[in-house]
C-alpha cells in the first residue's frame, strides 16, 4: 500500500478524518496477515514508510505507525503519506544458557 491521505476534508472533524485513517491501516494490516504463508515462511514482515510526502518519509515500525500518522496531523500537515509493504518473515530461534534450543 502506497497512499496519501488528506488529513483536512470539509464537513468532517479533524479527530475523526485520523480514526478513519487509522482504521484503514488496521484493515489493511489484518488483511495482509490473513494472506497464506508459503513454504518455509514464518510470518508476514512489514516494511513501513510514514511522512507529510513520499520523499519526507521516514521508516517505522509497523507498531508505531498509527502514532506516526497522529504526528504529522498534530504538526499541521495537510496530508500524510503512509507505505506499508509486506515481506516474509523468517523468526530467530532463541539460546538458552546451556547451549542451543531444538
Amino acid at each position: 500500500m502506497k497512499k496519501t491521505f488528506p488529513l483536512e476534508v470539509p464537513d468532517r472533524k479533524p479527530g475523526l478524518v485520523l480514526d478513519a485513517i487509522k482504521h484503514d491501516l488496521r484493515k489493511y494490516l489484518k488483511r495482509e496477515r490473513r494472506k497464506p504463508l508459503p513454504e518455509g515462511i514464518d510470518f508476514w514482515d512489514f516494511d513501513c514508510k510514514v511522512g507529510s510526502s513520499s520523499a519526507d518519509a521516514a521508516a517505522t515500525h509497523p507498531g508505531d505507525v498509527e502514532k506516526a500518522v497522529a504526528a504529522v496531523a498534530t504538526g499541521g500537515g495537510k496530508e500524510v503519506y503512509v507505505e506499508i509493504l509486506a515481506k516474509p518473515g523468517h523468526r530467530a530461534k532463541k539460546e538458552e544458557e546451556g547451549g542451543k534450543v531444538d
